[in-house]
């Protein structure tokens, strides 16, 4: 006899949604065999893994099922896992992709009551939980991101955008579905600014995230204000190291910030592209040649390293 299992709407959004060709085929494959073949994922009688496999189970009584039990510390840890488990989906869309890597972030830092070293329990005690990252000296953002192969500042802002899209859910539920969705297709800078605005500003910059964006007219970057300005402080800073009554002797440590800002300038620019030209990364072709334009700096960086 099937054990009668929970659902839990948060563990259940966290999961892209089949649509109605990949439910349909589903539950034929699953009418024609007679049985659920894969176990579902369970954690204190609610499913972690499993929810449409259920839902077709209880819709047609006698398809029998399978259980696999997992314990773990608290509701933010079984998100992680459960955010690790989707990302080895291979239909994921980009945005999907960010969105549970943002998620998977934000839920161990609050797991881990944002202490490498420890985990919580289920009381929201600390308990003496090493973590694998403390063993490789990585951040936790450090090791997402190499077990997803992208940035750790990717990792980071991910995180930003899923505490905005969470920031939004608060005021306006369902929001979050439909960015993750893509119903709606808000700005990564509009949907992070929510959880960083005053409690009085974020009802209004959540309802603006329904508001479709105007597509940019293209300018070249040289073109801008903000750039023109960024150019005018850069120069201005260098006049200064060079031609001040009492200049500073140039250091390889100051070289250094210098070098560390121009690398942050250069994501922040991308970024920006990224966000007003989202088709840059949705569409497979402008995607290949973003890649191809990217390997320079990429090459530049294995030439530094001596590879």
């Amino acid at each position: 006899m099937n054990t009668v299992l929970k659902i839990d709407p948060e563990f259940e959004s966290i999961c892209p949604s089949l649509t109605d060709e990949e439910y349909a085929q589903l539950e034929e494959n699953i009418l024609t065999e007679g049985l659920i073949l894969m176990p579902l994922i369970v954690w204190d009688g609610t499913i972690i893994d499993g929810h449409n496999r259920y839902k077709i189970a209880q819709a047609h009584p006698g398809i029998e099922y399978r259980i696999h039990e997992k314990h773990f510390v608290n509701r933010y840890e079984a998100i992680s896992w459960i955010c690790k488990n989707q990302l080895g989906r291979r239909n994921l869309t980009d945005l999907q992709k960010k969105i549970l890597i943002g998620r998977q972030f934000e839920s161990e830092k609050a797991a881990h009551g944002g202490n490498r070293s420890t985990s919580r329990d289920s009381n929201g005690q600390f308990t003496a939980k090493p973590q694998t990252e403390v063993l490789r000296n990585e951040t936790t953002s450090q090791r997402i991101a190499r077990e997803n192969k992208v940035g750790h500042a990717y990792v980071e802002r991910a995180g930003a955008f899923v505490r905005g899209m969470d920031a939004a859910e608060t005021l306006i539920p369902g929001i979050s579905q439909e960015i993750f969705t893509g119903v709606i297709n808000p700005s990564a800078k509009d949907v992070a600014a929510i959880a960083k605005a005053p409690p009085e500003e974020r009802r209004q910059k959540a309802e603006k995230l329904r508001v479709p964006r105007e597509k940019p007219t293209p300018q070249p970057i040289g073109s801008r204000k903000e750039a023109r300005q960024e150019l005018k402080e850069i120069r201005d800073i260098y006049a200064d190291m060079v031609q001040g009554e009492t200049p500073t002797p140039a250091s390889e440590d100051s070289i250094l910030e210098t070098l560390r800002g121009a690398v942050t300038d250069m994501i922040r620019v991308c970024d920006t592209l990224f966000s007003d030209f989202p088709r840059l990364l949705e569409d497979s072709t402008y995607k290949a040649k973003v890649i191809e334009i990217m390997q320079e700096p990429k090459q530049y960086i294995l030439e530094i390293e001596g590879e």
